[in-house]
């Protein structure tokens, strides 16, 4: 766990407002922050919810707070106090880049901080919402939450084993997800605007990423006709592609083609099972999969994960073991891409950005900020890291 030497960074001199609480656009806002921007987060007065979300607490905050919400600034304001609202116009006006929102349904319209009132008092304002269920339709002004939008997405109807109940997927795939669609969407209106001058309005929404989490599912079953079931470990549509139980664990094997199911045979001492009639193709597999399964399961059973890792190795038959996160956050793969990162101010270390630049990773510049540790007067010192016009 070190850290990276680096160049300026992408979003270097880029301002950027927070309006943001819980998962979704803190996640955003720590990706554009890591990226170089400044990142001011607005707080109600007893901070955001996610600070209390705990055990573990570390520091000033619990786990979850500081993972999404390193190199950040964070002012307190009350933003139904008619003075206070004022002053974050005139600093949004003569300061900030962008402004990102994740407010329930509503508002920010209603606190007089919505995409239209602050886009024509500054056109090359970029304005992110982050929204539940999306700017229109009938759920448009209902809230959201990652584990609603698994459920009302499908997600949680293919997760899981087929006879257990409805599971929802462990990472907060679907805030954080939107998170990243934010961030992507900010980036863009950013390089668009060096050729307009002019920002716009950015919409994502928390269904929207869930659906599209979906693509594979949606197209199997537009197709078919056939709704998708939970398939455990598998995957539909491919055979043999799953975890087993072996003498001391779980392996994962993705023998996703013929040639790869003929070497995994070959591996388990039956090569003949690679010319049945039964598994000849993937369809024919997948048609006679739970036949196929009965047979593979026994084999693993009998060694262990590292003897069958060095075995499928050997033959490039792709594998994993199903680990725990302390198994991954100790494995050298893990510390040799340096991306588990010492964050300046934090007890321990967190996990940096997913992406380099000309080989070196950005490096958190501060740990998750104590709430209020910003004033509203101290912003107008912040302006003077705008470096450069973006």
């Amino acid at each position: 766990m070190g850290t990276s030497s680096q160049a300026v960074l992408p979003l270097t001199g880029v301002m950027v407002l927070e309006l943001g609480h819980s998962v979704a656009a803190p996640f955003a806002g720590q990706i554009l922050s890591d990226m170089g921007a400044q990142v001011i987060k607005i707080e109600k007065p007893a901070g955001d919810d996610a600070r209390k979300w705990g055990p573990p607490f570390v520091d000033h905050a619990a786990a979850t707070f500081q993972a999404l919400n390193r190199g950040k600034q964070s002012v307190v304001m009350d933003l139904r106090d008619t003075a206070q609202c004022g002053q974050l116009l005139q600093w949004i006006d003569a300061h900030v880049d962008v402004v990102l929102q994740n407010m329930r349904p509503g508002q920010v319209e209603e606190l007089g901080l919505g995409a239209a009132v602050l886009c024509a008092r500054k056109p090359a304002l970029i304005y992110c919402n982050l929204g539940a269920f999306g700017g229109v339709g009938p759920m448009a002004n209902r809230p959201g939450y990652d584990p609603l939008m698994q459920a009302f997405s499908g997600i949680m109807s293919v997760v899981g084993e087929p006879s257990g109940q409805p599971v929802r997927v462990g990472p907060s795939i679907v805030d954080m997800g939107a998170g990243m669609w934010a961030a992507l969407g900010i980036t863009s209106a950013l390089h668009q605007r060096h050729s307009t001058g002019l920002g716009q309005v950015v919409d994502v929404s928390l269904f929207e990423t869930a659906a599209s989490w979906m693509s594979i599912y949606a197209a199997q079953y537009l197709a078919s006709g056939e709704v998708p079931q939970k398939q455990g470990s598998g995957q539909t549509g491919i055979v043999p592609y799953r975890a087993y139980a072996t003498g001391d664990g779980h392996l994962v094997v993705a023998a996703g083609n013929d040639g790869l199911f003929q070497k995994l045979c070959a591996v388990l001492g039956h090569a003949e099972w690679a010319q049945d009639a039964r598994f000849i193709s993937n369809p024919l597999r997948v048609t006679h999969a739970a036949t196929l399964y009965a047979l593979i399961e026994p084999c693993f059973v009998q060694r262990s994960n590292a003897d069958w890792t060095a075995l499928l190795d050997a033959v490039g038959v792709p594998c994993a073991p199903v680990q725990n996160v302390a198994d991954m956050v100790q494995h050298p793969q893990l510390q040799a891409l340096d991306i588990l990162q010492d964050v300046p101010g934090s007890t321990i270390p967190l996990m940096g950005l997913p992406i380099r630049f000309n080989g070196a990773r950005p490096q958190p510049r501060h740990a998750s900020p104590a709430l209020g540790s910003t004033t509203l007067e101290a912003l107008r010192a912040l302006q003077v890291i705008k470096s450069t016009p973006t």
